[in-house]
């Protein structure tokens, strides 16, 4: 169920949630098919988007949009099952997540225009031994991301005209 706060800016969440469920977080990478995975990959491809935004346009980025992002979020929380009680606690706690990823997704490793490892494995745990690679594969499909993304339109960022393909 998507809000009905302002329905003609769920393109973008919608985009989000269908980039999250990308069969390459799952197959290729072994990430654990949960609400909170899947809550992190839609934070941190919408992180990247307000970097690529902020970087390329001199204008805030809508805070409609940001606001019914977020709205979306907590309606599907509330069909989880949560309680009022509940469900302000669980988005006290992504929100906090979220910023978190937004202000440490870039530079880690000295490169202004890279991702940040450390954070993508804090946040994307592979159920695999061979986590250090799937990790890389992480990174580097979010820094195709990142360079696909830039070389869009802003607005049609916002509208969720976002045909990113990876491999």
């Amino acid at each position: 169920m998507f809000s009905v706060y302002k329905t003609h800016y769920k393109a973008l969440y919608i985009k989000l949630v269908d980039l999250s469920r990308n069969i390459f977080f799952y197959k290729k990478t072994q990430l654990k098919d949960n609400f909170e995975t899947r809550i992190n990959l839609i934070f941190i491809h919408l992180s990247l988007i307000l970097i690529i935004f902020k970087e390329k346009n001199k204008n805030n980025f809508p805070q409609d949009i940001f606001d019914n992002i977020f709205l979306n979020i907590e309606y599907h929380i509330r069909e989880l099952g949560y309680g009022d009680v509940a469900v302000n606690k669980k988005m006290k706690t992504l929100l906090q997540i979220f910023y978190d990823i937004l202000l440490k997704i870039r530079g880690s490793n000295g490169k202004k225009n890279s991702i940040n490892i450390s954070l993508i494995a804090n946040y994307l745990e592979p159920q695999s031994d061979d986590k250090g690679q799937l990790i890389n594969d992480l990174v580097n499909y979010f820094d195709e991301f990142y360079n696909f993304c830039f070389e869009l339109d802003n607005n049609n960022m916002l509208k969720g005209k976002i045909n990113f393909k990876y491999l």
